[in-house]
């Protein structure tokens, strides 16, 4: 009786499952945002929070930006913009945040994804190169057959250390890109000989350079030096959203950009301290007044108002279709890559 009970039991049971399955997907991502407790609910993949390039992200968070906006929004962080792309187009996710440059080169690939708000309109990077190694790589030029370490493969660490490879004539498979992501991974790989030099951000680099263990071989934490570095101006991390999400709900998105365009504008009107003050203590790796300092060095990079800076875009494909060969021969319409309609609107 109790085998026959188990298996009457059964069809039910996978009834249930698959009602489950169809309530979970209408609710995922793919089909748009849902709302709960009288909140919309957005989930965006970010390439490293603790990173201070991805500061506006907790920033806004930690303001209550978004939940003035009427947002729940849930930050999840990953490696790289690498993955935070992926997840976008998946739908795992309403949102990334990472290097505009990704948006470009998924068109090239027939996919279309769209910058909404443009939260730093230069690199905040910097190539470093191993102090032991100092004395042999003075210049991009001797970075010939090293081994170069990026926070992921694809990622935009990898495409500013291609650009600066191709202005002095090297391809990109005469290095080897080894990727070791970023603060404690990256040092230790430093450290520990497995790449001789590579591309990170800070506070990482700060750490480096107070720890003697590196030097830095080309400085983009600001947009004049990356202007004399690059060539031109070279807009990084923004926060991109299918474009087919984008236009079916762009109530949501205007939420979402205004409370960013509000912490950009914050940061503009604050001291280094006071904007560290507001971002969760293990983000200062153990020594805020470095995480301060590195900060300050770089305030600059931060957008003042969420808008593409003109000429950017242009700037950024000339660089992909000089370096990247997914690229060279493409059609791009940069239209579609990006939108200032939102940062435009914001109040």
């Amino acid at each position: 009786m109790c085998v026959k009970r188990q298996w009457l039991r059964q069809p039910m049971t996978v009834l249930i499952l698959l009602l489950a399955a169809l309530v979970s997907a209408c609710g995922s991502s793919a089909s748009g945002p849902t709302v709960s407790n009288g909140k919309i609910q957005l989930k965006i993949m970010v390439g490293g929070l603790s990173k201070q390039i991805y500061l506006p992200n907790m920033l806004t968070q930690r303001l209550g930006y978004f939940a003035q906006e009427g947002l729940a929004v849930t930050l999840i962080d990953e490696a790289s913009g690498q993955s935070a792309e992926d997840e976008v187009l998946a739908g795992q996710v309403d949102a990334g945040s990472g290097s505009y440059n990704h948006t470009i080169e998924l068109q090239a690939a027939g996919k279309q994804m769209e910058c909404v708000v443009q939260l730093d309109i230069a690199p905040g990077e910097a190539e470093i190169v191993a102090t032991r190694e100092a004395g042999q790589i003075r210049s991009v030029s001797d970075l010939k057959g090293k081994n170069l370490g990026v926070t992921e493969l694809g990622s935009g660490t990898q495409t500013l250390t291609t650009v600066l490879l191709h202005k002095v004539g090297i391809a990109p498979n005469q290095v080897h890109f080894v990727p070791v992501g970023a603060g404690d991974t990256f040092i230790a790989a430093l450290q520990q000989g497995k790449i001789d030099a590579g591309m990170t951000t800070e506070p990482t680099i700060s750490r480096i350079l107070a720890s003697g263990i590196g030097k830095v071989l080309v400085d983009l934490r600001t947009p004049q030096t990356t202007q004399a570095a690059l060539g031109g101006p070279y807009p990084f991390i923004c926060v991109f959203m299918r474009n087919d999400y984008v236009n079916a709900h762009k109530d949501v998105v205007q939420k979402l950009v205004n409370a960013y365009v509000k912490t950009l504008k914050w940061i503009h009107s604050h001291t280094a301290e006071q904007i560290a003050d507001m971002m969760p203590a293990d983000y200062y790796a153990g020594n805020k007044q470095l995480y301060v300092t590195a900060l300050q060095n770089q305030l600059a990079i931060f957008s003042p108002d969420g808008l593409m800076p003109t000429g950017g875009p242009e700037f950024v494909l000339s660089t992909e279709q000089q370096s990247n060969s997914s690229v060279q021969g493409k059609q791009i319409d940069l239209s579609t890559t990006y939108t200032n309609e939102f940062a435009s609107k914001a109040s």
